[in-house]
């Protein structure tokens, strides 16, 4: 028997609608807040997110799918969504027409992570992003859609971590006296954080070693270091979730996993989930499109995971499955063929309308509908086509009518749309 590969899974009835819910009611939000749906394929060129993402990160260094196409080229498995919408912003040139756009995507992302409870090889991911608006406003607003889209999902355990993470003026200062930090821990830090403390020592906040975490305990915080105008944006991201009713956490060592965020990054966190507390998280990334070869436009955005997501709203609530409406009992060749054409016209008229193909006894199709969970029964046979009509049998109440077999669709869609 052929299983899945390890790290990935599938998504069983029982579960899906839970992420049907989460989708329709994220995208019914960001819609209301004008947000237009944008989709983008898996597969990239590996440049744009070695560039994009940082070689230094975990990301490009050991996780993403890459391979040659047969003409050599490299390909990568998309590992997040930013990079592949900031290039379709840049491509179609949609700052041309108006740099102000509000997108948002859903589908699937590839990394080679150690799989674990909420972590899959491939994982799921609602992203939303802001382009052409430097207003730290923004930053404000993405957070506030977040508490809002957990907030209608019944998700409570949930709060904001915020930090600033600086610009090229004011974050030359900090990598230094991080730097120097650095240096008088090195023994204490793990071999990929020995490579990264010269390289790009931003990355060694991000490592989820304990040893290493517990030894930057005292580490220089990025919000000592910001210059007037970085200091000013995030007092102002501030005091606007504060005014929103927001509550959140000042977290000098986050810093996300990506190289393009600067100024404002925030983790929505919960303690659901045990050690993998990151539901959603995101940031400012103003460089981004100007380093992908498009104009200097400024962008903010976030991703939440879908996965994680699904299993803390799946274990809050149950999503009712979809039943059956009707079930047609047909006994009869000539019955069943019929039976086929009425269930054809009902699912036209929004009926989930479910028959047995096969030649069953009537108990044992009346077991199935029972097992199906369906509402109600049309019971049809050789002499209900010679009378011209046939019983609808409510499954609940036990209560049964005839209806003409020329009024099928009409009656049983009055009843069921009423009961």
């Amino acid at each position: 028997m052929i299983q899945l590969i390890r790290g990935f899974k599938d998504i069983l009835p029982g579960e899906v609608e839970t992420w049907q819910k989460i989708e329709k009611t994220a995208s019914a939000l960001f819609e209301d807040f004008g947000f237009k749906e944008i989709r983008i394929p898996v597969m990239e060129r590996t440049e744009l997110f070695a560039r994009s993402i940082g070689e230094d990160t975990d990301i490009v260094e050991k996780e993403m799918y890459t391979f040659p196409d047969r003409k050599g080229d490299l390909i990568t498995l998309r590992p997040e969504a930013t990079a592949s919408i900031v290039r379709s912003y840049i491509q179609h040139k949609m700052h041309a027409a108006d740099p102000v756009q509000k997108l948002y995507t859903t589908g699937p992302m590839f990394r080679r992570e150690r799989p674990q409870k909420g972590r899959y090889r491939q994982f799921y991911q609602i992203n939303a992003e802001i382009f052409g608006v430097a207003s730290p406003l923004v930053d404000v607003q993405l957070i506030f859609l977040l508490m809002t889209l957990f907030s209608r999902l019944g998700v409570t355990d949930v709060k904001a971590h915020i930090n600033s993470l600086g610009c090229p003026a004011c974050r030359p200062g900090y990598r230094k006296a991080l730097s120097g930090f650095l240096a008088s821990i090195a023994d204490q830090l793990c071999a990929d954080c020995q490579r990264r403390r010269e390289r790009n020592p931003l990355r060694v906040l991000d490592c989820k070693v304990p040893s290493c975490r517990e030894a930057l305990t005292e580490a220089p915080s990025i919000l000592d270091h910001l210059c007037d105008d970085c200091r000013q944006d995030f007092e102002t991201v501030k005091e606007y979730l504060n005014r929103l009713n927001i509550s959140f956490v000042a977290d000098k060592r986050l810093v996300r996993g990506l190289d393009y965020y600067a100024r404002t990054t925030f983790e929505i966190q919960t303690g659901a989930l045990g050690a993998q507390s990151a539901v959603a998280g995101g940031g400012r990334y103003d460089g981004l499109v100007k380093m992908l070869g498009g104009p200097d436009q400024p962008a903010t955005g976030f991703a939440i995971g879908l996965d994680r997501l699904a299993e803390i709203v799946g274990r809050l609530q149950a999503t009712p499955v979809k039943k059956p409406d009707l079930f047609v009992a047909a006994l009869g060749e000539k019955s069943r063929n019929e039976a086929f054409l009425w269930i054809c016209d009902l699912g036209l008229e929004g009926i989930n309308a479910e028959m047995d193909f096969s030649n069953r006894s009537l108990k044992s199709q009346m077991k199935r509908a029972d097992k199906l969970g369906a509402a109600y029964v049309l019971i049809v046979g050789d002499n209900e086509l010679k009378e011209g009509t046939v019983i609808l049998r409510n499954m609940q109440t036990k209560d049964q009518v005839s209806i003409p077999i020329d009024k099928i669709t009409e009656e049983v869609k009055k009843t069921v749309m009423v009961g």
